[in-house]
């Protein structure tokens, strides 16, 4: 079932199916979906507090480089990022494969995709620039003020 998270950075919605996070969007159109309190939506609190706290249980990658993938990415700290090319170097494969596999994510924020960046500027993000520029501004003046 769908519900909705109400972050200062807007309005998120994740599939929570009472065992499992399936699913994450960033949406604004969130009308028909609750609010709950289970442990995605307390995940979510925590990072916005900026607090480190273990993920909720998640649905498994369907591969085994989207596993490797999402090792890659839970590595990099809150307040950073890496290049497409630095995390293709770390995880032996080709940017444009870590591209096409990060813009597939389907739990951003919960798998921080958008952590990773061109070397000429903000890349890509499946959610939309706008969003993952608000994260990256929120991860980094949060990390700036602590």
């Amino acid at each position: 079932m769908f519900y909705r998270f109400d972050s200062p950075l807007g309005p998120i919605a994740y599939d929570w199916n009472g065992e499992l996070c399936v699913r994450l969007e960033l949406t604004a159109d969130t009308k028909a979906l609750s609010c709950s309190d289970d442990p995605v939506a307390q995940w979510l609190h925590d990072y916005f507090t900026g607090q480190a706290t273990e993920l909720p249980p998640l649905a498994k990658p369907a591969t085994p480089f989207q596993q490797k993938m999402r090792a890659g990415l839970l590595a990099i700290p809150f307040g950073e990022v890496r290049t497409y090319g630095q995390l293709a170097g770390q995880l032996n494969t080709a940017p444009r494969a870590m591209g096409q596999a990060l813009g597939a994510n389907p739990l951003p924020i919960l798998i921080p995709c958008h952590r990773v960046v061109a070397a000429d500027g903000l890349g890509g993000f499946g959610c939309g620039l706008a969003w993952k520029k608000k994260l990256l501004d929120f991860e980094y003046g949060f990390s700036a003020q602590h």
